[in-house]
């Protein structure tokens, strides 16, 4: 019994497992790396003493500082949870591909309000909001693009991919904001802007990298748009046209989309599936399992300033 990267008892050819569908999804999750980056620090960063100088927070009190702080870090959250809700229809709308364009576009706004602000906290809260809105956008979108992308065979590895990003994202942040502490005099304002402007550059590269990575054409089929779907697939497959997985995959796509249409439900309906037996289940231990997760305090390290 041998260690493999890939699940067996699958029909895909090697040729599917090739750079491309890879360097694809190692683009996409460049905001998994923001994601983690930023949540990471922000922490780092209002403890450094040229933060709280040039901000104001040192001559503020106790209350009314971690007020101001925790608000900092909490409109992330918020920014993100909107962020989330507004991308599906507008992914469902304008496809994947440039859905995650526009949410990395809208995060390197954020980013760049955030480094530019000054001494403005009005600005800095907004820029921490704006960011949220893109990464909540592609946190949702980016791991279904992944998926409807890649071969059967890795896409657990390649989704997996995005996971590991955000938690390199987040170590660099750690990284980056000691690095900067011991190497950039707190009398200057750099010491708190490198960190914040180096968020921008998983930002700029998802931006960039998109530009050059294919539509998901599963995205692509449901909008009837089959003869690019298949170029999709030929492009990221490796593989010819007439080769018989490429016409099996695109049978299974037509076939699921078929079924899509002659069951389309109403948002009523969507929302009694979610309440069906046996599906109930399975959103409840993922709910669980995250909100466990969370009452553990661990994200203590990630947020708290001084322990």
């Amino acid at each position: 019994m041998g260690f493999s990267l890939h699940a067996e008892g699958t029909n895909d050819p090697k040729d599917v497992r090739n750079w491309r569908i890879h360097l694809t999804a190692i683009i996409a999750s460049m905001s998994a790396i923001a994601m983690g980056y930023d949540t990471a620090v922000i922490g780092g960063t209002m403890a450094l003493d040229s933060f709280r100088r040039d901000f104001g927070l040192l001559n503020t009190s106790g209350a009314d500082r971690d007020t101001l702080q925790g608000n900092i870090v909490s409109t992330f959250q918020a920014g993100c949870f909107i962020g989330s809700l507004l991308t599906f229809p507008l992914a469902e709308n304008i496809g994947r591909k440039r859905a995650i364009f526009v949410a990395a576009a809208v995060f390197i706004l954020g980013g760049t309000l955030m480094t530019a602000s000054h001494g403005s906290l009005p600005m800095l809260i907004a820029g921490r909001a704006v960011a949220g809105l893109g990464i909540g956008a592609s946190s949702l979108i980016v791991p279904v693009y992944i998926a409807e992308t890649s071969p059967p065979s890795i896409r657990g590895r390649l989704i997996g991919i995005f996971e590991i990003a955000s938690q390199g994202g987040g170590m660099l942040g750690f990284w980056i904001n000691y690095a900067c502490d011991r190497t950039i005099s707190d009398n200057l304002a750099a010491q708190w802007i490198v960190p914040l402007v180096l968020q921008l550059v998983p930002g700029v590269l998802l931006c960039a990298g998109m530009l050059i990575c294919p539509e998901s054409p599963r995205w692509l089929a449901r909008k009837d748009r089959w003869e690019e779907a298949e170029k999709v697939l030929v492009h990221l497959r490796a593989l010819p046209g007439n080769h018989p997985y490429i016409r099996d995959e695109l049978s299974d796509i037509r076939h699921q989309v078929e079924q899509r249409t002659a069951r389309k439900m109403s948002l009523g309906d969507m929302f009694k599936r979610l309440v069906q037996r046996g599906v109930r289940s399975r959103i409840l231990i993922g709910i669980l399992l995250m909100a466990c997760q969370n009452l553990t305090g661990v994200n203590i390290i990630t947020y708290c300033k001084f322990i």
